[in-house]
């Protein structure tokens, strides 16, 4: 059916389907086609907010990055499947809609003068101990954001933090309930265990079983579905050689760079919050101390209302322009080096501000920024001519019935896989999750048609057909009957070690003594280790024994098939009370799980009420 349309895209029939398509939208209303123009940019609503397609496709190559940060510089790119990352940035941004509304209700509130101090004292945005305002756009363009929009990230990331605290610290533990966990924490148990061992060597099993078991597991048994693709790649970097530059190509380039040079300063200030005459009183009275002879950083220490910078004698350190409050800034560059400004209003309250220091900025010569700007311009031509030539594979490919045309009209070479099924392959193409999905879906693998462009990689798309569809077959019983073997000795050792352990934790339990030797352990904790986990896990959902000398009984089964019965001898509670410190350690723990728990408790009651709409 696809591919009828696409041989009569371009006559009558095309015609009069746009013609039915244009009556049908006329019928269905204009508001439905104003709906959908409307939401062409935005991926959600969030009780009336906006989740942008820009804000998405941001959130999802951070969400890239930081995966490929943690897997490491072996792991390949192509693995991470795209609509996961993307239903998983939209929900992170669908939550923090929710969570910022949330605060936004609770009146929490951030200020920019506090906001300005998670800046200047961030590590990342220091050098040498010091803010450093070239670091800082550096740190943040890499991010992907611009000044404004870090700031504006940055105090949700603080609102969301608020919200966060504000729950957890509402929630607390008592004493008695924290003595309690702490108890059941410490106790220890002794135990006896005695193992019946799962022994494939004792099972006796006949051709007729293996051929019982294939006939009943038929459909488990069939070759896997695979295909053989043909393919072309476009690789960015093939489009390097063709670019030239010459140096007039690059100058408005580098006087650009050299524009972006800005004087740094050096700044430190004694703030006292409030908008008022009393405030700016009392920076009048240290003006005129400083204009006496008085040391500006020790006023700073002892009357600055500024937390970040007070004990530092006023000290912000050295910054360009854009990062403090525009009057300060203003105030800051009139100012002479040593020289210390009258009263200056800020939202943040009233300043006086010293210039501490001045560096100018050191500007590079045509030269030595040469190769970078080649780079950069190249890289800037190359990238407009792959998004073009994709673009030019994209339309080839959907108008041709093969891969022969488009691979000629961009000199491609048509390429064809190994073999894959579903699973994928190992390596290359075929290891690539999107290219599977497109391989195996009815438009390509029933209808025949080309796959759209696929991206590898930022450097990479293809495109594939299927040139070979292997259907599964039933696989013959001499090629399965040796893993249907050691499957049914396994499972049926398995079987007859737990009968044998049921038959004698029936005995024990029934009051009969067992020659069987135990082996005997006291004081297990929760994790003791050398003690399988599934051992620990039913010791410790025992119920403590009647009394002494009367033990309970119980029995499991392991991960490998030997079955363990185990005898509780008693259990032990510490005799050392809690200290202050430990019983604080254990009622902080409880808290903060509450606290957890009722953070996320919130975060659904959110979600339950809210009109989220996904476009």
């Amino acid at each position: 059916m696809l591919q009828n349309i696409r041989d009569n895209s371009k006559g009558w029939i095309a015609k009069t389907i746009i013609g039915l398509i244009v009556l049908l939208m006329a019928f269905t209303g204009f508001e439905a086609i104003l709906t959908g123009t409307s939401n062409s940019q935005n991926a959600a609503a969030v009780n009336g907010d906006e989740v942008t397609l820009n804000e998405l496709g941001q959130a999802v190559e951070m969400q890239r990055r930081q995966l490929l940060q943690q897997l490491g510089r072996d792991f390949d790119a192509s693995l991470l499947d795209e609509r996961l990352l993307r239903e998983s940035a939209l929900k992170g941004l669908i939550d923090r809609k929710l969570l910022l509304q949330g605060a936004g209700d609770a009146d929490f509130a951030f200020s920019q003068a506090a906001l300005d101090q998670v800046i200047l004292q961030t590590p990342e945005f220091q050098v040498d101990g010091r803010f450093d305002a070239a670091r800082f756009d550096q740190v943040i363009r890499q991010m992907g954001y611009g000044r404004l929009q870090f700031r504006q990230m940055l105090e949700e990331e603080m609102l969301i933090g608020q919200l966060r605290a504000g729950l957890g610290a509402s929630s607390f533990v008592t004493e008695q309930e924290a003595r309690a966990f702490a108890s059941l924490e410490r106790q220890t148990r002794d135990f006896a265990s005695l193992a019946i061992k799962a022994d494939p060597t004792t099972v006796e099993l006949a051709d007729s079983d293996v051929q019982a078991y294939y006939d009943e597991h038929a459909s488990e048994f069939m070759s896997p579905e695979q295909v053989v693709l043909e393919y072309v790649e476009l690789h960015k970097d093939s489009f390097f050689d063709q670019v030239e530059v010459s140096d007039e190509e690059l100058q408005p380039l580098y006087q650009s760079e050299i524009a972006n040079l800005a004087e740094q300063r050096q700044a430190a200030h004694i703030l006292i919050e409030g908008d008022d005459e009393a405030a700016r009183s009392q920076l009048e009275e240290l003006k005129a101390r400083i204009d006496a002879g008085e040391d500006f950083a020790a006023l700073a220490k002892e009357f600055s209302q500024d937390p970040g910078s007070a004990a530092d004698g006023g000290d912000l350190g050295y910054a360009g322009p854009g990062v403090y409050d525009p009057s300060f800034e203003e105030a800051l560059y009139a100012l002479q080096q040593g020289q210390v400004s009258a009263p200056v209003k800020s939202e943040f309250g009233w300043h006086l501000i010293k210039l501490l220091g001045v560096q100018a900025p050191e500007v590079p010569s045509f030269d030595s920024l040469k190769d970078k700007l080649a780079r950069d311009y190249k890289a800037q031509q190359v990238e407009q001519r792959f998004v073009e030539a994709t673009k030019q594979l994209e339309d080839a490919a959907f108008e041709a019935s093969d891969l022969a045309q488009p691979a000629q009209e961009l000199g491609l070479e048509v390429k064809v896989s190994e073999a894959v099924g579903r699973e994928g392959g190992a390596t290359g193409v075929t290891a690539n999750r999107q290219v599977l999905q497109a391989a195996f879906s009815p438009e390509v693998l029933e209808d025949g048609n080309n796959s759209s462009t696929i991206e590898l990689d930022p450097s990479t798309v293809v495109v594939v057909r299927v040139k070979e569809h292997k259907k599964p077959e039933q696989l013959p019983l001499e090629q399965v009957a040796e893993s249907i073997r050691s499957h049914l000795l396994q499972e049926r050792a398995a079987a007859a070690a737990k009968a044998e352990g049921e038959k004698l934790l029936a005995a024990v339990q029934a009051g009969e003594g067992s020659s069987e030797s135990w082996q005997v352990q006291e004081a297990a904790t929760r994790s003791q280790e050398g003690v399988e986990p599934k051992v620990l896990q039913a010791l410790f959902r025992m119920p403590k024994p009647a009394a002494a000398g009367t033990p309970t009984y119980a029995g499991v089964t392991l991960n490998n098939g030997d079955y363990v019965l185990l005898r509780l001898d008693g259990l032990n509670v510490p005799e050392q009370a809690l200290s202050a410190e430990e019983l604080g350690m254990y009622r902080n723990f409880l808290a903060s799980r509450a606290g957890q728990q009722d953070f996320a408790a919130y975060r659904k009651q959110l979600e339950a009420k809210a009109d989220i709409e996904r476009f």
